[in-house]
């Protein structure tokens, strides 16, 4: 994988970066392989919390830090809310509101409450979320079809950017078709100019979670709780390809071997559908 990444050119005169990676046969996010440093307790704390939330997502600041006091270790509330920031968990501690800071236009309904999702690529689903590592950390972010529970495309790299988030998109969408809705929740890449024209241009439907409704988002967050509980959280990566290889591993087995209510593994329940479609 390293000896390909390093024929990718940015500049090149022709070929756009998306293009050499698709005929290299490799993810743009295997170029964002660097770790974001941090000082080593910090690493440690955000660990900590990082688990914490994965299994308990809508709790806040006060919470965790009790949850550091009950270990005997004292922190403040402001200190807890500068690494909930650096982890990319904006949603759990209060925010700017986005109706004053001008963006209300770009904040749009939770569309999937009583919708019946009875079909692959109706409903996506995305998410980021923050990966502890040995010596610093990184972020994914995933694209789910709600229907099968597929991951439909995935990436990771070291800065939370709108463009990062929409690379990630027009690769699961070249590699799968469009959905017919994507659903988020209100973090600053999914309430961008940016990435709201696009879905627009390619006539899918936005959808938001509610703010602080964690559980609007449920597939996604369930999806992260298996990542990191099978896999991230007993093999931190030295670096950001051995991340790479390990998550590509996971989600392979996850798709192949993990039933969910159907009874089916989610390659079997999409391709399954299209072969009916057919």
């Amino acid at each position: 994988m390293s000896s390909r990444t390093e024929l990718v050119r940015p500049r090149h005169l022709k070929l756009s970066v998306r293009r050499q990676c698709q005929l290299l046969g490799i993810n743009r996010s295997s170029l964002y392989y660097k770790p974001v440093p941090e000082k080593p307790q910090n690493i440690k704390m955000m660990e900590v919390m990082d688990k914490h939330l994965t299994l308990h997502p809508t709790e806040g600041v006060n919470s965790l830090v009790l949850m550091f006091l009950a270990m005997n270790f004292c922190v403040g509330p402001k200190r807890i809310r500068r690494l909930l920031k650096i982890m990319g968990r904006q949603t759990i501690y209060r925010r700017k509101n986005l109706t004053r800071a001008g963006l209300k236009e770009f904040i749009k309904p939770y569309l999937l409450k009583g919708l019946k999702i009875e079909r692959p690529n109706q409903v996506w689903c995305t998410d980021i979320t923050y990966i502890p590592m040995k010596n610093g950390f990184m972020y994914m972010t995933a694209f789910i079809d709600v229907y099968s529970r597929k991951i439909m495309g995935w990436g990771i790299g070291n800065s939370l950017s709108t463009k990062w988030c929409m690379e990630v998109l027009k690769d699961a969408i070249d590699q799968n078709g469009k959905p017919e809705i994507i659903n988020s929740d209100q973090g600053c890449q999914y309430t961008s100019a940016a990435w709201t024209q696009y879905l627009r241009n390619e006539e899918i439907q936005v959808s938001m979670d509610g703010k602080g409704r964690a559980l609007d988002n449920v597939w996604i967050e369930r999806f992260w709780k298996s990542l990191k509980y099978d896999y991230i959280y007993l093999n931190p990566a030295e670096d950001g390809l051995e991340l790479f290889k390990g998550v590509h591993d996971h989600v392979g087995y996850y798709h192949s071997k993990i039933h969910h209510t159907t009874k089916m593994t989610p390659n079997d329940r999409y391709a399954q559908t299209e072969k009916k479609a057919a």
